[in-house]
């Protein structure tokens, strides 16, 4: 007997798994010519079976350990931090927003779609922090510029806030006596979890993965971050390769010999394999979200 539901949960689990591999395939890529040989990648291209193992572009990573290594800690502050400060901030701004009965509610709304469309430019931005704000080379040049508040982010807990949560039980709330804090923490928080974890992982990566607030406000190399130092560390062996003809004999041939094209794959690799290994711990957090907002 033909039975319907069970082909179209093959052919969905078929088609999730194509997409599982589109995703999964060019990470493979990468890892493997992180490992491969830079001669082996010059004539053969990149491929999942190389030629020649090589270790070269993780051997020049390790010499830089201890900036690599202080680099780690400070974006790992900095997206713990900047996370936790920015769903603090998004949240206590989208709740009064999604109160139908706060004045000027659309105003305020629309002051903030507005940021969405519109900003200073570059150079008014970086004078304002600068010179007003005086955040060159601190943690604060790495923590507010561009980060910190996102128009969309708060939009979009807003629109949780107004479809998700039930009047009904504000208002039951405000009857046995909770002032608008009390049912904000006590209430609001607990059941937006899902939004909460999605929001956090956003800001989590786009602080991680962030390189050019330290690229335009910081100039002390001790205050890099990964991302950044690793783009530095790029944008110097592009230099030095591009320029390796200029250089005497026994220099060029040892700057022919810097493992480009691996060290590139090497510093993909290492900039996102930490995001990986954590996101499964905070996998729960969207699962416990969603069964503490379901209907009991």
């Amino acid at each position: 007997m033909f039975n319907e539901s069970k082909v179209m949960r093959w052919i969905s689990n078929t088609v999730l798994g194509f997409f599982s591999a589109a995703c999964l395939i060019p990470f493979a890529l990468l890892i493997i010519a992180s490992f491969s040989s830079e001669e082996s990648i010059v004539r053969q291209g990149y491929s999942f079976f190389p030629e020649e193992f090589s270790l070269k572009a993780y051997a020049y990573l390790w010499q830089h350990q201890l900036e690599l290594g202080r680099a780690y800690g400070i974006t790992i502050l900095i997206t713990t931090v900047g996370t936790a400060i920015s769903l603090a901030i998004t949240s206590m701004l989208a709740y009064p927003l999604s109160r139908r009965d706060m004045p000027l509610n659309r105003v305020w709304t629309f002051v903030v779609f507005f940021t969405m469309l519109f900003n200073g430019g570059l150079v008014p931005t970086y004078l304002v922090y600068t010179q007003i704000f005086d955040i060159k080379n601190t943690f604060f040049g790495l923590l507010l510029p561009g980060l910190l508040m996102n128009g969309f982010n708060i939009l979009l807990v807003r629109t949780f806030f107004l479809t998700s949560i039930p009047p009904a039980l504000i208002d039951a709330a405000s009857i046995d006596g909770a002032g608008e804090i009390k049912i904000f923490y006590r209430i609001i928080l607990p059941l937006s979890m899902p939004i909460m974890a999605t929001i956090g992982l956003f800001q989590a990566i786009a602080y991680w993965n962030d390189w050019f607030n330290g690229l335009i406000y910081i100039t002390d190399t001790r205050m890099f971050g990964i991302q950044t130092i690793l783009t530095k560390m790029v944008m110097d062996i592009q230099f030095l390769t591009s320029n390796s003809n200029a250089a005497g004999m026994n220099t060029g041939a040892a700057i022919a010999e810097l493992p480009s094209t691996s060290v590139r794959m090497a510093i993909a690799a290492i900039g996102v394999l930490p995001i990986l290994i954590a996101y499964p711990f905070f996998q729960k957090y969207f699962v416990k979200g969603i069964t503490i907002g379901a209907v009991k």
